[in-house]
């Protein structure tokens, strides 16, 4: 009896081991903005492939960069693309795919105003710059005819991390503000004029849900499941636009029509009527030359799953799907990971 519970033992430990040598250890890291969805790609992925372990941290699109140019993770992700600086200094050659379409929405904590309120884009600027100080601004008062708005400050709230949401904000107000253009830019981290900082879309999320009277921005995803108050955004056409799978889309579809070879493309305040415009392309940043066999093939397994069946997900949670065409580009260039 020994001997056999001996020899079921030394069976389990050796099948236990073989099956330790065969899990595929993925490590990436970077935009919090991607995370909802990538942690839920990565889940039902791994249900498919249970040797194939993905372990994301949301540390924010700058730590993203920098992680992948010094090869400290397998993949990562942000919502920016890489400058040609950080391409040139990467430890290997990056190639940057876009994974999926998102939107960063204006949010605010506005005690007894129920209606969702319409920001034009020299409000947001205006705000932002901090020539706008007060919520019954004209340009405010303005935008939303019959909304009683009460003549109390308004505290702006931005990031204080590397942020590609800030990216995309900024980037934002970079294309209908001179002022903000020449005088603070585009960038995942930025020196703001006025405001108070929170780290990662979390912690804005906690500052604005808890000091009434703030405005900040956020990631869809993180401002409805705060949930906080969101505004609609006049785009060029002069409509004010909910952002949502639609008008993300209409933004997507519009940039898709001029897409660069390299994939780095700003979708921000799109000419098409619907387009929501502060939507962007989140992109999932992946060595060209992966050495490792089994990483490269689990890696590139993934990446196809996730241009396929893995845009399915998109929708439920407040995402866009890729462009079909976008998607089908992608696809060739992932057969070139070597």
């Amino acid at each position: 009896m020994r001997t056999t519970r001996r020899f079921i033992l030394i069976c389990l430990l050796v099948s236990a081991d073989a099956l330790a040598k065969h899990t595929i250890a993925l490590l990436s890291g970077g935009s919090t903005f991607i995370y909802p969805i990538l942690f839920r790609w990565s889940t039902e992925y791994q249900k498919l492939h249970p040797e194939v372990q993905i372990s994301y941290e949301p540390v924010g699109s700058g730590r993203g960069i920098a992680r992948t140019m010094a090869g400290t993770v397998d993949f990562g992700a942000s919502d920016g693309p890489m400058t040609d600086v950080e391409i040139h200094q990467a430890h290997d050659k990056i190639i940057e795919l876009p994974a999926v379409v998102g939107a960063v929405v204006p949010v605010y904590n506005l005690p007894g105003i129920t209606q969702p309120l319409r920001f034009t884009p020299m409000a947001l600027a205006g705000i932002y710059l901090g020539t706008i100080t007060r919520w019954n601004d004209p340009e405010l008062v303005g935008a939303n005819p019959g909304i009683p708005l009460p003549a109390h400050d308004l505290t702006v709230v931005f990031r204080t991390d590397g942020s590609g949401t800030t990216y995309i904000w900024t980037d934002y107000l970079s294309k209908v503000s001179d002022s903000w253009r020449t005088r603070v830019g585009r960038g995942t981290s930025v020196t703001f004029p006025v405001g108070i900082g929170a780290e990662l879309n979390e912690g804005v999320q906690k500052l604005i849900r808890e000091k009434p009277y703030t405005i900040g921005y956020l990631e869809e995803t993180y401002a409805v499941d705060a949930p906080l108050q969101m505004g609609l955004v006049q785009n060029p056409s002069g409509k004010f636009v909910q952002a949502d799978s639609s008008t993300i889309t209409a933004a997507a579809k519009a940039g898709a029509t001029h897409m660069p070879k390299d994939y780095r493309i700003s979708i921000t305040d799109e000419t098409d009527s619907d387009a929501y415009p502060i939507s962007s392309f989140t992109w999932l940043l992946v060595p060209e030359h992966i050495g490792n066999p089994e990483k490269r093939e689990a890696i590139k397994g993934f990446l196809r799953w996730v241009l396929t069946d893995g845009q399915k997900l998109a929708k439920p949670l407040n995402y866009a799907p890729l462009p079909a065409e976008v998607a089908s580009r992608e696809l060739k260039a992932v057969d070139r990971i070597h």
